[in-house]
């Protein structure tokens, strides 16, 4: 292994938290070395993977779908040319959260409705 950063040291320059890093070795998206006092240390390449990982996962991915982009966590993703498989992922993530969001308008509609019913105009507080 070359070069290599402590776990605390990853956190900070990828701006992530200790616990978030933990989770993604956990979830096999990094890895890391122990050395001979147990800390993990990470090969400086990981900055922009965690970078990649939490990028993926801000667009609303999770952390299985970020799976499929393994191949092509270390180059540049947002400037490279998305795969079928990765677009599929997406596509299917954003028809899950399309669903999600419906339910949750037809949820907050039928609570409105209740409160109209009630004699209580939704989004106005008395009292």
């Amino acid at each position: 292994m070359g070069a290599t950063v402590r776990i605390g040291e990853l956190a900070a320059t990828s701006g992530v938290s200790v616990r978030a890093l933990r989770h993604y070795e956990q979830a096999g998206l990094v890895h890391s070395e122990r050395s001979d006092n147990g800390y993990r240390s990470y090969g400086v390449e990981a900055v922009n993977r965690v970078r990649n990982i939490r990028h993926l996962l801000d667009a609303g991915l999770t952390l299985e779908d970020v799976r499929v982009f393994l191949p092509c966590l270390d180059g540049d993703l947002t400037t490279a040319a998305p795969s079928a498989k990765g677009l599929r992922v997406a596509l299917d993530r954003l028809a899950v959260l399309e669903r999600r969001i419906a339910a949750q308008r037809e949820v907050r509609d039928r609570l409105a409705a209740a409160l109209r019913s009630a004699g209580v105009t939704p989004g106005v507080m008395t009292g």
